[in-house]
């Protein structure tokens, strides 16, 4: 069934932002995306001044891959409750302030590593932070879609505007904080700059879940309550009631529940078509963001420049653009808003081809990122209201988590060969920026296909 539109005006549109439920929203956002500063951008200048290879920066960047497999105990976080803290601050918010702590101790353990004597060590503390941080959106997606009513289409359109925002915010700024703070500590001559700033970033993670005691966590007895009768049919078709039973009915129910729901609704091909999409759609902005920062200091330009132009000036592209894209997928529709970011992410690749082939040019550099920004929040809005108007509230954080961690499997296990193709070209970066252009234009084609047949509500 195609999206339904109703139109209202433009006012309208952007006042759905002023809903104070979308500051809660924010904040949810921003904490999901400041964990990718400390494995992404972080780790890999950090490996890359120690004098690791290009691949070998890539390799490392399979840690983000547990991303695309956090479905598979996605359905124990929408059931176990954590003993004590949650009676205390809420089933979400408790899962949300533990793997802070995982995330902020892990920091701390860098602190003593030496990425040169101990790869692997350093590898494995960004593996159990992405970890943490995976487990985290989790529940930090299926609070954020909890925050706004099942049928207000519209508004859950608005909050994966304002989701995205957070993301990038929390991602964005947070990289000036940890670029800036590096080279400030470097220039005075210290030589354990890094380490300084992954400190730095251990008090940004406090502050984070001083905020979070601020975000509403409603009780929701009616989704507990579904689960058990879940678990109750399954054990009456065993037959039989005794704890081997219960015990086979909640595992069926937790893993099986979700993924019965999510086909049962849609129908097996659309389904099927619906993630082969979400899979494919986003690679090539992966591979390109994978090298991103490798590339950026190839040619020559510093930690601050690339904090001025990737990281500030590409926050406020980002968040202007975010709500605009929100907007366009408010009026418009989804659909339309899909097909008009996959489009202009292979557009904006084609800008760093031009500037690997000129050299070294802060205009230009800020003209890329400007567009590759733009075209990123676009597409990111789009895909977050996308897959939130699909899930059922009953496995809310599980089906949420299904979804995203697909579309996170093609952006890191594939990406992850980004830095070994730089290598296999020779370091020809303008030929690398157009094969990441072309990667888009599969996934298009399955949502062509599939456009008719999605069942969505935008009311």
């Amino acid at each position: 069934m195609m999206e339904i539109y109703q139109k209202q005006s433009f006012k309208d549109s952007f006042k759905i932002y002023f809903d104070k439920r979308m500051l809660r929203i924010l904040l949810l956002g921003s904490i999901s995306g400041f964990p990718w500063v400390i494995i992404g951008s972080s780790l890999s200048l950090w490996l890359k001044e120690e004098g690791l290879s290009r691949s070998t920066i890539g390799w490392a960047g399979l840690i983000f891959a547990v991303y695309a497999f956090n479905y598979l105990w996605a359905p124990l976080i929408d059931r176990i409750k954590i003993p004590w803290l949650t009676n205390k601050v809420g089933h979400r918010r408790s899962w949300i302030i533990i793997m802070q702590l995982i995330i902020l101790l892990s920091l701390i353990f860098w602190n003593f590593v030496d990425p040169t004597k101990n790869l692997a060590l350093v590898i494995t503390i960004g593996l159990i932070i992405a970890v943490a941080s995976a487990t985290q959106d989790i529940t930090v997606d299926a609070l954020r879609i909890e925050q706004i009513g099942e049928n207000e289409g519209k508004s859950m359109q608005a909050g994966a505007a304002i989701a995205v925002v957070g993301w990038w915010t929390g991602y964005k700024l947070g990289g000036v904080v940890a670029l800036n703070s590096a080279e400030y500590f470097q220039k005075l001559g210290f030589e354990n700059y890094w380490q300084i700033t992954f400190l730095i970033l251990g008090i940004i993670i406090i502050a984070c879940n001083i905020a979070l005691m601020f975000v509403h966590e409603k009780q929701k007895n009616e989704r507990f309550e579904a689960q058990k009768k879940t678990d109750e049919n399954i054990q009456n078709k065993l037959g039989r009631s005794n704890i081997l039973t219960k015990i086979i009915s909640w595992i069926s129910g937790t893993v099986a529940g979700p993924i019965v729901s999510f086909f049962k609704k849609n129908g097996f091909k659309i389904a099927l078509g619906i993630l082969c999409f979400v899979f494919l759609f986003k690679i090539g902005e992966a591979f390109l963001g994978r090298m991103s920062i490798i590339f950026y200091k190839e040619i020559g330009f510093s930690k601050t420049d690339i904090a001025i132009y990737s990281k500030g000036l590409g926050w406020i592209t980002t968040v202007i653009f975010t709500l605009l894209g929100g907007l366009f997928a408010i009026r418009s529709g989804v659909i339309k808003a899909m097909f008009l970011s996959g489009i202009l992410m292979a557009s904006t690749n084609l800008l760093f081809s031009l500037l690997a082939w000129s050299g070294k040019s802060e205009l230009l550099f800020a003209i890329a990122v400007i567009f590759d920004d733009m075209a990123a929040a676009f597409a990111t809005v789009a895909f977050v209201a996308f897959i939130s108007m699909l899930v059922d509230r009953t496995y809310t954080a599980t089906q949420y988590a299904l979804l995203a961690s697909i579309g996170t499997a093609g952006r890191t296990t594939l990406a992850a060969s980004s830095g070994a193709m730089v290598d296999w070209l020779n370091g020809d970066w303008g030929i690398f920026f157009i094969l990441t252009a072309v990667m888009v234009i599969p996934s298009l084609i399955f949502l062509y296909v599939i456009k008719k047949d999605i069942k969505l509500s935008e009311k």
